[in-house]
């Protein structure tokens, strides 16, 4: 049976990939945090009233400092790449990735103009052929955390994107956005009969933002299209003990037998994980 979703750390990937793969990453999570950096800033000056002087020192636009022949992405967006707390001098981007970050020449993939979002975004288009379709999950769902996507940058890549987008946007919703404001991409997901997209939005982020009656469905889609329960996080607990699902699941199996069809081994081993669980003899649950 499939396993849920795995991404690769940032280390794992760069290990996997050319080092002309590499070096168009490190470009690229550079521009996505240095954005995400620039918001941050321009959000605090406003609220404070202080304007940014002309004498503004190495960490310019975007958080990078250039020096010589390499550009240092500052500790935030080092963290935002990597998950954990920025290590001592944080991440040196060489060569081409100075003069690019310096505004001397444009960036990977561009021929120069606009800065900022619209340049990460479309990046993070580019990640499957710059990097190999076979990392391109792993690699968007890095530009978005570097880049701190909330929720409307989500949902306005998803709905522009191909499906192979719309799925890194779903897999990087758990990291990205703590509350429901993104379960309508969800349910989109879900009305679809794209067995990918479909798996990657019964990830973490449903099993925690989703309703009963809608995550009921999503286990039942699951089954309709051929995607394996290992997919649907927090199955065990949240199927325990609920017996709405246990009758969708016997009506499901009911009908395929009448039918003279086989009931899926995924949908008998859903059905025993919504028994309660056993009284102890004080009658508490163990």
């Amino acid at each position: 049976m499939t396993c849920p979703v795995h991404l690769p750390t940032r280390e794992e990937l760069a290990a996997a990939l050319s080092e002309a793969a590499r070096d168009w990453l490190d470009l690229a999570l550079a521009e996505a945090g240095g954005e995400a950096e620039s918001e941050v800033g321009t959000a605090a000056g406003a609220g404070s009233g202080a304007e940014s002087g002309a004498g503004a020192g190495p960490a310019a636009e975007g958080g990078a400092a250039v020096n010589g022949g390499s550009v240092s992405v500052s500790g935030a967006a080092s963290a935002a790449v990597s998950g954990a707390a920025p290590v001592s001098g944080a991440a040196a981007v060489s060569g081409a990735g100075a003069a690019y970050r310096a505004g001397a020449v444009p960036g990977p993939g561009q021929s120069g103009g606009a800065r900022g979002a619209a340049r990460w975004e479309s990046l993070f288009a580019q990640a499957g052929r710059r990097c190999g379709h076979e990392h391109a999950d792993a690699v968007r769902v890095l530009l978005l955390r570097a880049a701190h996507a909330g929720p409307d940058t989500l949902t306005r890549l998803y709905g522009q994107g191909t499906a192979a987008e719309r799925r890194a946007v779903l897999l990087a919703l758990p990291a990205l956005v703590p509350g429901p404001a993104a379960l309508p991409l969800v349910r989109d997901a879900l009305r679809t009969n794209d067995t990918r997209l479909v798996a990657a939005a019964v990830g973490p982020y449903a099993a925690v933002h989703l309703d009963a009656h809608a995550w009921r469905h999503a286990v039942l889609k699951c089954l309709f299209t051929g995607v394996p329960v290992t997919a649907v996080a927090a199955l065990a607990e949240r199927a325990r003990g609920d017996t709405e699902l246990a009758r969708m699941l016997d009506d499901q199996a009911r009908e395929r037998t009448a039918a003279g069809r086989p009931v899926p081994d995924d949908l008998r081993y859903t059905l025993t994980l919504t028994a309660p669980r056993a009284a102890t003899a004080t009658g508490e649950e163990s």
